[in-house]
């Protein structure tokens, strides 16, 4: 019986090659999906976890030097980097200024994001590398020399010199507190000169956000932070490089023995929390990945399924044969089972290789162009992307023949030998089916309900699985009930093209006299049609609730402060400055805060935290801020806004009274004349930073000559962030200020968006061409059944360019049909899906691209008239004498 099948297969292979393409394409657009899943992972979490460089775990929590040395002592352990930082202002000779990050440096290469491109690494103190970019800005190189400010304990009495290791701690980095600015000494900045040695790269864009960032010696960084030791900088973490071969599961556990109050990570743990942080906790990146991964594996056995069934189909009256000449039901249901095995295997391997190379493609594309993403040189072969294609497409085609092997089983020979064109013409399905279809459609949309519901106020990942489990066992009862009103709502539009002569009339004809070859065909494009609006819809409306997001956090696209020189004091910023930014290239608009330093703590607290306090009214906060209508809700009189972190580590909640204290000095903890202290109730908002915000009538209050010590900047297009901050930068470099571009991180994300929406336009390509595929196919093979039908119309007249414009009509209204139906659907799901995957986050905004959809429509009515060309030639040249002629 092997033989032959085999032998039947080489006879058929016409017939096979469009299923296997089918097939093929299916598990391509699988395996391309996985793969793009994978980039897509791999992307974001590389984004997020720049900083991380390639360590292999991350050591989360505050550290002390003992900690440190702790974390040396253990074995596999071969580096250590300490996550402190510090912040400098250098300047040229020629008066040029850059502010920018201070690192030191790297004790190993596999722990520094940045790479040197020019020069060396600084080696000793006074030693300092910095961005090529910024001493492209500030006109150095290596050798040339540069200045910054250190910030000195200096004794009262020149005598004595308590030492680093003595020197009072400041409150806050960068802030000292008043009362350690005693009469045995204070604070006081210097000049400080360091010697450019080399210049970096910072490839992964770790501090893109930042300005940049320079490398110094550890020794360095203390010095311009104002702290004498390392423990005053007080380590949030640290990095560990691990010997190779060791396992990270037991450096964790020692790192637990060894170290107290601390989380070690890897770095893709890490950056599944920092996601987190940015997605409000919901994985949505890895949600994507797996609805995408979900939605290929449904989609593509949905048209295997389909077309292969149409295949066997046709072969029904030939196994009916093979009963008449002794074979028994069970070897006519093994040789089709057989058949489907191998074809679904051979035509596997092939779509798994060529979704392997496409997808491969598409990475070299991506990174021809200047996307600032990391993206991986090569994607990545699990045995999950090999395996699931694979066997999806045997399985699948296995399990779409099961059905017809049956059916061709219980024909009874005789009537087998009856032309195959007389076999259920006009046959409708069941009430089994019926009834199973309409389970299949209620139960789905109600699971579908459910998943968005458990998305929003419970875990995302299964409320994702759900909806995937909904969607799917409704899209199949949709599919499986097609039989039933796909042809009743073919021929209802057919009607209304019917008048436009004996033609149209003919194909509209055609689509009613056998139900289930015209919903085969419009199911066909329905499910990729399906596929292309709800993926579309789903990226849509998750790009705008993805830019709210991004909105909230990154509420201002940049500012540009005062240069604080380590005691506290921050300068006006000259209104020459204002005019520049304001008269600047990509700018929108701009507006400048007055700001005193001051304290704030609980009311009747002698305790509290040294913060900027800045005026604000409603009107700036809402022209100013990408989602300004968060802080001009709560500036009102006798009110001071602080973001929720900083209300939390001051003891604050909403509505309490806090003291608010203006100083104009950290050096001498006076009072300015007029500055006093003011309780003010405190309301909270969802700002990061430790800053605090009022009234410009408060402050007046508060302290009547502060300076103007901020300027905020709107541009004009925030995804050309990366070409107007450096020049801001740039035209600003004679000016004491620190140019922070937030649009700079929040471009960075975007463009990260982008690039897995770019992912996604490939998989919608890749579903167009199934839909073609589909469409093409089973029309094909419902010409091939209908020959004797075509010859008899032929032979009472009918001209082989009218019988090609009738299957014209035919494919276009079948097609049109499906694709107008396969829109709804498309936009149902994909809000569905974009619910449940971002409700955690926050409000989800549906968002469709009507285009994409008008585009969809027009190319699935070509479609449906390019699939007929092929057939419609192939029946006109059939003679009519010939092909009345029964087998």
């Amino acid at each position: 019986m092997l033989r032959l099948t085999l032998a039947q297969m080489r006879r058929s292979l016409g017939r096979l090659a469009s299923g296997g393409i089918a097939i093929a394409i299916g598990t391509a657009f699988v395996a391309a999906t996985l793969l793009a899943g994978g980039v897509m992972t791999r992307t974001s979490y590389d984004s997020v976890a720049a900083t991380l460089a390639d360590a292999d775990l991350l050591v989360d929590g505050f550290v002390t030097g003992d900690d440190l040395e702790a974390l040396r002592a253990l074995p596999g352990v071969d580096a250590v980097q300490p996550d402190v930082h510090g912040w400098l202002e250098v300047r040229a000779g020629g008066g040029k200024r850059a502010s920018l990050l201070a690192l030191p440096r790297a004790s190993d290469p596999r722990l520094d994001p940045l790479e040197l491109v020019d020069g060396r690494l600084p080696e000793r103190p006074g030693e300092i590398a910095l961005p090529a970019a910024t001493a492209e800005r500030i006109g150095v190189r290596p050798g040339d020399d540069v200045v910054t400010s250190r910030v000195r304990w200096v004794p009262a009495d020149p005598g004595e010199s308590p030492g680093p290791s003595s020197a009072p701690s400041p409150v806050a980095e960068r802030d000292p507190d008043p009362s350690e600015t005693s009469p045995e000494g204070s604070y006081e900045s210097e000049d400080y000169p360091l010697e450019v040695t080399g210049l970096l790269d910072d490839p992964r864009g770790a501090y893109l956000a930042m300005g940049g960032a320079a490398v110094l010696p550890l020794e360095d960084v203390q010095a311009v932070a104002g702290a004498g030791s390392l423990d005053e900088l007080q380590p949030t973490g640290a990095l560990l490089a691990l010997t190779p071969g060791t396992s990270t599961a037991r450096i964790t556990a020692l790192v637990d023995e060894a170290v107290d109050d601390v989380t070690v990570l890897t770095p893709d743990e890490a950056a599944v929390r920092a996601l987190g942080r940015v997605t409000q906790g919901t994985d949505v990146f890895t949600g994507l990945v797996l609805g995408f991964a979900s939605i290929a594996l449904v989609v593509a056995a949905l048209v295997i399924a389909n077309t292969f069934q149409v295949l066997v189909a046709q072969r029904t009256r030939t196994l009916a044969l093979l009963r008449c000449v002794g074979a028994v039901r069970g070897q006519v249901r093994r040789s089709v089972l057989t058949e489907a095995a191998i074809l679904g295997g051979v035509a596997s391997v092939a779509g798994l290789v060529t979704g392997t190379v496409l997808a491969q493609v598409a990475l070299l594309v991506l990174q021809r162009v200047d996307l600032d993403v990391p993206l991986p040189t090569t994607v990545t072969i699990t045995p999950w992307v090999v395996l699931a294609p694979l066997a999806v497409g045997t399985i699948v085609t296995v399990l779409a023949a099961l059905l017809p092997a049956r059916a061709a089983t219980r024909v009874a020979p005789v009537a087998a030998l009856r032309p195959a064109e007389l076999v259920e013409v006009g046959g409708r399905g069941g009430r089994g089916r019926l009834v199973v279809s309409l389970l299949l459609t209620a139960g789905g949309f109600v699971a579908l309900a459910g998943g968005v519901l458990l998305g929003i106020v419970a875990n995302p990942m299964v409320g994702l699985a759900l909806g995937v489990l909904g969607g799917a066992a409704s899209f199949v009862g949709i599919l499986l009930g097609a039989v039933y009103w796909v042809p009743r709502v073919v021929g209802l539009v057919g009607r209304t093209f019917a008048g436009n002569g004996p033609t149209a009339r003919l194909a509209t004809a055609n689509t009613l006299r056998n139900p289930r070859r015209t919903a085969a065909t419009s199911t066909a494009l329905l499910i990729g049609v399906t596929l292309v609006a709800l993926m579309s819809t789903g990226a849509a409306s998750a790009r705008v609730t993805l830019d709210q997001e991004l909105d909230e956090r990154y509420p201002v696209d940049v500012q540009v402060t005062a240069f604080d020189d380590g005691t506290g004091e921050r300068t006006a910023i000259a209104s020459a400055a204002v005019s520049t930014l304001a008269d600047a290239d990509g700018v929108a608009d701009t507006a400048t805060l007055a700001s005193t330093l001051g304290t704030i703590g609980p009311a009747g607290s002698t305790e509290g935290i040294p913060t900027d306090v800045y005026a604000v009214t409603p009107a700036v906060a809402r022209s100013l801020m990408r989602d300004g209508d968060v802080l001009a809700s709560r500036l009102e009189p006798g009110t001071v806004v602080l973001g929720g972190d900083f209300a939390e580590s001051l003891g604050v909640e909403e509505g309490d009274v806090v003291d608010v204290v203006a100083r104009a000095s950290w050096a001498d903890g006076t009072t300015p004349a007029g500055g006093r202290e003011l309780g003010l109730r405190a309301a909270l908002v969802d700002l990061g930073g430790q800053t605090a915000y009022v009234t410009p009538e408060v402050l007046d209050g508060l302290s009547p000559e502060a300076p103007v010590t901020r300027v905020w900047v709107r541009l004009d297009d925030v995804k050309d962030a990366g070409d107007v901050v450096p020049a801001l930068s740039d035209a600003l470099a004679d000016e004491s200020v620190e140019v922070n571009g937030s649009a700079l991180e929040r471009a960075g994300n975007q463009r990260l968006i982008d690039t897995l929406l770019a992912i996604v336009v490939g998989l919608l390509g890749v579903a167009v061409l199934i839909a073609l595929v589909g469409v093409a196919n089973t029309l094909s093979l419902s010409v091939l059944e209908r020959r004797r039908e075509s010859a008899t119309l032929r032979a009472i007249g009918l001209s082989r360019r009218r019988l090609r414009w009738m299957l014209a009509i035919e494919g276009a209204l079948i097609a049109g049909v499906g694709a107008a139906l396969g829109v709804g659907l498309g936009v149902l799901y994909g809000w569905a899906g974009s619910a449940t995957l971002l409700g955690a986050m926050g409000d989800v905004v549906l968002s469709v691209t009507w285009w994409h959809l008008v585009l969809v429509l027009v190319v699935a009515l070509a479609a449906g008239m390019l699939a007929s060309v092929l057939p419609g030639r192939a029946a006109a040249r059939t003679s009519p004498v010939a092909a009345l002629g029964v087998d």
